[in-house]
Formats: structure tokens, C-alpha cells, sequence
């Protein structure tokens, strides 16, 4: 089975009135043949160079063999772990792969100076870095890269030996890795990063950490027939409009796994639609769901629930699921299917969906307060160790974590939603995810959460440049654990305050409510917060 979908309600509607008109204007294959002109006279520049994903399982073939040529190499050598220091579209797919593949592969996409220390405390004599990035300027990696040439040197380890370099071709990176002796796999320049699955960003963390890439490959080339034809029974056009073409819209997508033997599928997708449609006002917010999560006992009429299923063809599951979009296949045709979705679902929505226009906006705001190191803001209250600070003072007039909650709720518009951010170091507080559940129950509107700043390369964008709906809680921590990174003037405990204050600012520039609770003790102060939700 390479992709099955079966939508019913106001999902099959959209796909029974949406699918033949794009079938007529040969949609499908225009995708496939590399018309920049698709989305628009104003997306065509972009588009042009952007369209290299369609061709990515035929271009990637040789990196099988060089893959695992290097894996063997690094065995030899004594590795038995590697870690991917990637964000958005570097470590999303990766992570996806590898945990479908039951391989072990350390992700470190924070800044979190105690997620850090622990990616490199748990043993660097036997530990392989890839170094992911298209360009090689994201502020994260540059600084994660930094650190672990340090530590290598410090423990008697040659950098050349354990550190991998994934980018671009000509980027600054490729030019300066390439000089200094590191090796380079090169992706095709024209495919952006959260359509990068099945390039060399995909392939070669999830390759060297164990996972079956050539399977991967053929699982998706056995899907590419079915999206490139213009017939109504191609999945990635009814997938797109069963997701973009409802009427009246839903704007919220609902992604729950339930049965099928991917793991993590729901967070790749989640960069993958909110990135590439949350902009011009407009989109589609993905929102991450349990079986058991609130939102589908409150059915909220903007939401519209896709559920990753075994099969999607079984009559149980449909009789079940009424008004709901069953998916169900292979990793590898999931990961070419959505891509195809999507970028129809920009059409649809009449956006470019290759571009990410509000994304810089909070990486300027984060440098310029790393350059000018303001003294931190004074919290409007502490309550039991958590300071509160608020965009606007109406906000904290409670006087309470509780009542500062309560006020966020009540600046939601009828059809918004809550986004929590958790600038934390997460292995110390996995648990703080939990709050997602209490919070949708509590404001009683879809929820996300996104792990600071992993976050700011998905959903970020949807922030800023989607529909002015959304309240933003996040959630830092004070911590006496910090890591100075070699040649920076900053240290990542300073990096990751200054990302959260520059999303935080650039959020109230323009108009989006934002409450920011500091935690002083986690384990007492996350519970300080589970309490003030369920209230």
C-alpha cells in the first residue's frame, strides 16, 4: 500500500466540488513538470527555484551508497551514536525517519544551554555530529557546531573526524567546511528546507543513524505516478482539497496518529503546512491532537480532523470517524503526498507556498537584543516562584497566574486559538507538553505547543503572517546552567532569552496577545501551572 485517504462530511464535499476543476486545469502534473507560473505572476521568481522536491527521490538514489559507505567508515571508527544539530526542515524529517525506523538518533534542535550539555555529556568518544543547515548562518546550528568542534578538541578527537557538514552548494557553510577539511553532502539548492524530506537533510542523519533510506526511497518512488496524474483519483489532490476547500473553511487541522506504525508524522507535517500557507492573513494551522485530546469531544467547527490510520480503507475506522480525513501508507509515500498537498493547498489558497516572509522578522529581533543586552523587564507579578510578564498590563490586572491565564482566554477571538511555547530545556520537563491538554480544555479553542526555539523555523511563521487569531503563552525557566559557545560574544542561555523576547516583542508589534511565565524551580513551578490551568 502506497497512500490511501477516505474523507467524509464537509471534507469529501470540499474534495467532490474541488477535485475536477483541478484535474481539468491539469494541476497534478503541472506540479510534477516544474510550472513556476502556478501560483501566481508574484510567486514565480520564488517558485522557479523552489520546485526541486518533485525530482528528489531520482537525484538522492546516489547518496544511498555514500551513506552507508560513511556509516560503515564511522563503525569502524568506534561510533556508535550520532547527534543532528538541525532546525525546521534539518531535523523535522530526520527525526520522523529514524523514529519510524526504531534507530537511535540524537536530535538537538534547542538552545537550551542544559539540552545541550546533556547532547554532550552522554559521550563524545563515541559520538558522530551532522551539521544540517542550507545555508550554515541559522544562529542555532552555527553555535551547536561551534561547541562540539571545542569538546571534540578537548577529549583528544580531530573535529574532521566526527563532524558531517549537509548544505547547500556555494553556501558560506559549504565553502568554509569544504576548506577546512570537513566532509560535505550537498543537496539540491532548489528545494526549500521543510520540503527537504527525501534530499540529502533527510537521507543522511537518518541514514548514518541506521534507518533503511533506500526503502525510504523506493516507498516514495512508488507513489510518484499516482501524484503527477491529473485524475480524480489522485491522492494528493483530494488530500489537498479535503484539507484547504471546505466550505464554510476550516483553518485548523487536526493531526492525531492513531494505529499506524509511523511515529512523529504529525510534528514534520505540522512545519510543512503552517510554514508553507500561514501567511498574507491566511492558512492552515496544524494542531497536534492525542486520541483522547479535548478538541474532539468539542468539535470546534473550524477544525477539521485528519487521523493517520493503518488503513485507511477499513469500513470500521470510516463508520467510526464520520467528518473526518482517514490517511493512511508507507513513510515514504505520506512524505511525497503531503509535499504535493501542500504546495496544491497553496494554490488553492491563492499563496505562495515557498516562501516564509515573517520568519526573519523574530531572528532580527533576537540579534538586535543579543547586540544591545537590555537589562531584563521587571514582571508585572511573581506568584509562587513564576514570574509573569504580559504585552499589555490589562492582562495581568488579576494579579494571579491563574487570572493572567483567564484574561489570555478571554482575548480569544471566536474563531483563535492558543499557542504555547516552551523555552525550556525539555528533557528536564518533558512533562510541561502536558499542559497542551489542560489549556484546550480550559479556553475551550484548539491548542498547539511547540518547543522553544524548534518551533520558531514551523509554526513561527503562521504566527506572524497567518490569520490574527492567536493568544501566545510562553513558558521560559531561570536556571543556573549555562554554556559559553566558542567565538560568540553570547552564551546559549543569553541566545535562547534573546529568541523568546525578540518572538515575544515581534508578537506584540503586531497585535497578538502574549503572557511569558518564568519557572525559578521546574518541577514545583511547572505543577504551579498545571494547577492555574485547571482552574
Amino acid at each position: 500500500m502506497t497512500f490511501a485517504i477516505h474523507a467524509s462530511g464537509a471534507a469529501r464535499v470540499a474534495i467532490d466540488e474541488t477535485v475536477p476543476a483541478l484535474v481539468h486545469d491539469l494541476i497534478a502534473s503541472r506540479v510534477t513538470g516544474g510550472d513556476a507560473a502556478l501560483w501566481g505572476p508574484a510567486a514565480e521568481s520564488e517558485a522557479s527555484i523552489r520546485l526541486g522536491w518533485v525530482e528528489a527521490v531520482s537525484v538522492s538514489r546516489p547518496l544511498v551508497a555514500e551513506i552507508a559507505a560513511l556509516r560503515a567508515d564511522l563503525q569502524a571508527k568506534g561510533v556508535t551514536r550520532v547527534v543532528l544539530a538541525g532546525m525546521g526542515g534539518s531535523s523535522l524529517a530526520p527525526e520522523v525517519i529514524a523514529q519510524t525506523a526504531g534507530v537511535p538518533l540524537t536530535i538537538l534542535d534547542s538552545t537550551a544551554p542544559g539540552q545541550v550539555l546533556a547532547a554532550l555529556d552522554e559521550g563524545l568518544q563515541n559520538t558522530a555530529l551532522v551539521v544540517s543547515s542550507k545555508s550554515g548562518s541559522t544562529v542555532e546550528t552555527d553555535s551547536q557546531r561551534r561547541t562540539f568542534e571545542a569538546a571534540f578538541r578537548d577529549v583528544g578527537i580531530d573535529p574532521l573526524e566526527r563532524i558531517i557538514v549537509v548544505t547547500d552548494p556555494g553556501s558560506p557553510l559549504d565553502v568554509s567546511a569544504r576548506e577546512a577539511g570537513y566532509r560535505v553532502f550537498n543537496a539540491d539548492p532548489n528545494v526549500g528546507g521543510r520540503y527537504s524530506a527525501l534530499t540529502a537533510f533527510g537521507l543522511v542523519p537518518s541514514g548514518l543513524a541506521g534507518a533503511d533510506i533506500d526503502e525510504l526511497l523506493n516507498e516514495a518512488d512508488a507513489s510518484l505516478l499516482e501524484v503527477a496524474i491529473d485524475s480524480a483519483d489522485n491522492p494528493a489532490l483530494r488530500l489537498a482539497a479535503a484539507i484547504s476547500a471546505t466550505s464554510p473553511r476550516r483553518d485548523k487541522l487536526g493531526l492525531i496518529t492513531d494505529g499506524t506504525h509511523i511515529n512523529g508524522l504529525p510534528d514534520w507535517i505540522e512545519q510543512l503546512i503552517a510554514e508553507s500557507t500561514g501567511k498574507d492573513s491566511t492558512g492552515i494551522l496544524p494542531v497536534v491532537l492525542l486520541p483522547v485530546s479535548p478538541e474532539l469531544d468539542a468539535k470546534p467547527s473550524d477544525l477539521q480532523i485528519v487521523r493517520l490510520v493503518d488503513d485507511a480503507n477499513e469500513f470500521h475506522l470510516r463508520e467510526r470517524h464520520e467528518g473526518e480525513i482517514l490517511v493512511s501508507g508507507s513513510l515514504g509515500a505520506q512524505l511525497v503526498v503531503w509535499e504535493y498537498a501542500t504546495a496544491i493547498a497553496g494554490y488553492l489558497l491563492g499563496i505562495n507556498p515557498f516562501d516564509q516572509p515573517d520568519v526573519e522578522s523574530a531572528k532580527v529581533a533576537a540579534r538586535g537584543l543579543l547586540d544591545a543586552r537590555p537589562a531584563p523587564t521587571a514582571p508585572a507579578f511573581v506568584e509562587n516562584g513564576v514570574e509573569v510578564r504580559v504585552s499589555d498590563p490589562a492582562l495581568a490586572a488579576s494579579g494571579t497566574v491563574e487570572g493572567v491565564l483567564d484574561a489570555l482566554w478571554a482575548a480569544l477571538p471566536e474563531d483563535g486559538y492558543v499557542s504555547i511555547q516552551a523555552y525550556v530545556n525539555r528533557l528536564d520537563v518533558p512533562q510541561l507538553q502536558g499542559l497542551r491538554e489542560l489549556v484546550a480544555a480550559d479556553s475551550g479553542r484548539p491548542t498547539t505547543f511547540g518547543w522553544g526555539p524548534r518551533f520558531l523555523h514551523s509554526t513561527g511563521q503562521y504566527h506572524k503572517g497567518g490569520p490574527a487569531q492567536g493568544v501566545f503563552l510562553q513558558i521560559l525557566e531561570r536556571t543556573d546552567v549555562d554554556l559559553e559557545i566558542p567565538e560568540r560574544p553570547f552564551t546559549f542561555g543569553q541566545l535562547i532569552e534573546a529568541q523568546a523576547a525578540g518572538d515575544a516583542g515581534v508578537l506584540a508589534e503586531h497585535g497578538r496577545p502574549v503572557v511569558s511565565l518564568t519557572i525559578t524551580d521546574s518541577s514545583a513551578d511547572v505543577l504551579t501551572l498545571f494547577e492555574a490551568a485547571q482552574k
